[in-house]
Order: structure tokens, then sequence, then C-alpha cells
């Protein structure tokens, strides 16, 4: 579940060399991360962020209208953003002064794209801590901290694989999630002959939080696709 969640915040990517731009967003949307923002000049990152708020800034040294080190300062006026410098500037000189204003990583260019992937989420978990939210549907509200529904006056508790669909549903609520991701979700990396099981769940999760199982008004089939979960406006 947090892996999801971290790869919901919005990322900022600087740099002056729009083929990097291009490879670095190319690399994090195809592991998953959603947002995904770029700028080439520290005047276009800073009126991006203003309009974003980024949740984490990947910063080149140098750039045409000043270097990475005076934005990140002027990010940190803006907020306590996490940034990640990825730079040719590979000095100690160098590293040692992005330390020192409070980079949370420092990746010399030319780099892998999966030594970036595994910095970009080890400063996400570092820096965001998923919280276990408590979630109103139509008949009831899920407490994921203590994995139970609240339903007329009762506490109802959710199995491991109940607590898994709902909160893969929760992640994506409003979304339509296909069949075949959710049996990847819940059983790996060969989610073939579980659609049966799947839909075993499915029921067994609507006779919890749903107020008639048999029409759900939560936990919605969307017909030939998969399922959807409608939240409750708090």
């Amino acid at each position: 579940m947090a892996e999801e969640y971290w790869k919901e915040k919005r990322i900022l990517l600087v740099d002056d060399a729009r083929e990097i731009l291009a490879l670095l967003e190319s690399v994090l949307k195809e592991e998953g991360y959603r947002h995904i923002y770029t700028a080439g000049s520290v005047r276009e990152a800073l009126a991006l962020a203003d309009e974003i708020r980024p949740e984490l800034a990947v910063l080149d040294v140098m750039l045409p209208d000043g270097d990475g080190f005076a934005l990140l300062e002027r990010l940190r006026e803006r907020g306590d953003t996490p940034a990640l410098f990825l730079t040719a500037r590979g000095e100690e000189a160098d590293r040692l002064k992005g330390f020192g204003l409070g980079a949370d990583d420092y990746v010399v260019k030319p780099f892998l794209p999966r030594e970036l992937l595994f910095r970009v989420a080890a400063v996400l978990r570092r820096c965001y801590r998923e919280e276990n939210p408590m979630v109103k549907l139509r008949a009831c509200r899920v407490d994921f901290s203590r994995a139970e529904v609240l339903k007329n006056g009762e506490r109802l508790p959710l199995t491991a694989k109940e607590y898994e669909l709902l909160s893969v549903l929760y992640r994506n609520a409003g979304r339509i999630v296909t069949i075949d991701a959710l049996c990847e979700a819940l059983w790996g990396d060969n989610p073939f002959g579980y659609e049966n099981s799947l839909m075993a769940h499915v029921r067994r999760v609507r006779e919890k939080i749903e107020e008639n199982p048999s029409r759900p008004q939560s936990l919605v089939t969307v017909k030939g696709l998969g399922y959807k979960l409608l939240l409750e406006e708090k």
C-alpha cells in the first residue's frame, strides 16, 4: 500500500536539458508515478512550484538563470520540500553544499535509471509516512488503522485479503480498477485463474460495508472491466 501512496506524490523535475527531462519523466511514469511536472529554469520552476506545491523536487545544479542551490533555498521558503540533486557536478564541495542546504540526496550524472528510481523511492519513504485514514462510505466507515468496518454500532474485522482489496480500491477511489489489476495486487505476479476468488472476496467485503450487499452503492461493479469504490464526502 505504501508504494502506491508514494507514487501519488507531486514531483517537480528541473533541468535545462530537455532530453534529460524527457528521460526522467518517462522513467518515473513507467514506474507508476502519476504526477510529474517539468521545468527548464529557476523562473519556470518557481512559477510551477507556486501552482502545484511539489512534494519532491529533483534539481539540476547548473541552470540558465541561476543554480539549483539557490532554487532549493527559494523552494524551502515556500515549504519543506524534499529535494534530490541530479547533476554533472560531482565535486565534494558541491555535494557538501547541497547537503548543507538540506538536500535529501545527490546523484551524479551519468546515472542509471534504476538507481534514480531507488533513490526517489528512498527519499519519499523517509519524508512521508502513509496515513491510515478513516474512510466514510455510504453505509459505514472503514478504519484502515485497525482493519475494521464500523457499521450500525458494530466493529467488523477485515481479513488480510479484504483489507488489501479495500486498500487498492481506496487508493484509486472513484476510478475503475480492472479485475486483472486487483488479482495482481492480491495474489502477485501471476494473477491468472483468481477471478472467482476475487469475486468471493468482493462479495464478503460488500456484506460488511454495504447496507444491501445485493445492491451495492459503495463498491460497485463496472461491467466487463472491474470495480470502483465510491466515497462519501466528509
